[in-house]
């Protein structure tokens, strides 16, 4: 009955689809600039921890939020990269509804294709790249992706190693005078000195709350 159902019930025209495509390719750039500011808005506090780190010598934990606020900006800029491919979608999606007036049906768009198979990459929309693959293959806009294809699209995501570099620079830049007036030596760890349980104890504190922050950070990345 279902079946039969599925065959009376009117095929949408490509109007009808590319209204539905392009409402949800926006509420997924909403996703990605609401994820930008939650981003930013933690980094703010990354900063001031790392700040506070440098001027009680404690180079090892500045270091630490220095190499978390490097991964956040480059997530942030990938994630700048998929909303702009999201709209690209549009665009050709619009581009391909144009024609279809014309000729009365959809045509493949090998542009569509690859900026959807880019975007299954990217965690945060690879579940909607992966609802759109189905329902652009069945209106006929892109080729019928084999599963194998789909498991390389989804787990081949580069991930990127902090470089030295980029950390000393970040953490010179937001420590400022504080860090570039310390050792080579402290700069890529903290001193080891005797603690008394006083300096243990708020020692244990800090990192406690370092942890908590790059969880919290972790966590708005994702």
């Amino acid at each position: 009955m279902e079946k039969v159902m599925n065959i009376l019930k009117p095929k949408p025209n490509p109007q009808q689809l590319l209204r539905d495509w392009q409402r949800r390719l926006r509420q997924e750039c909403r996703n990605i600039e609401r994820q930008i500011r939650d981003i930013q808005r933690e980094e703010k506090n990354v900063q001031k921890a790392i700040k506070e780190a440098a001027k009680r010598n404690d180079m090892g934990s500045a270091k630490a939020l220095a190499k978390e606020l490097v991964r956040s900006r480059k997530t942030v800029n990938r994630l700048y990269e998929n909303k702009a491919q999201l709209n690209s979608i549009s665009m050709h999606l619009g581009e391909s509804v144009a024609v279809a007036r014309t000729v009365g049906h959809l045509s493949k768009s090998a542009e569509v294709m690859k900026l959807v198979n880019n975007l299954m990459k990217a965690p945060q929309v690879a579940v909607t790249m992966q609802e759109f693959t189905k329902e652009m293959t069945k209106a006929g806009v892109i080729e019928e992706m084999v599963n194998e294809a789909v498991d390389d699209a989804l787990d081949s995501e580069d991930i990127e190693e902090e470089t030295e570099e980029e950390i000393d620079k970040v953490l010179t830049a937001i420590a400022g005078e504080t860090a570039a007036q310390l050792p080579e030596a402290v700069r890529k760890q903290k001193l080891k000195q005797p603690e008394t349980s006083e300096e243990a104890e708020e020692n244990a504190d800090d990192d406690e709350e370092l942890e908590e922050m790059r969880a919290r950070l972790a966590r708005v990345r994702s």
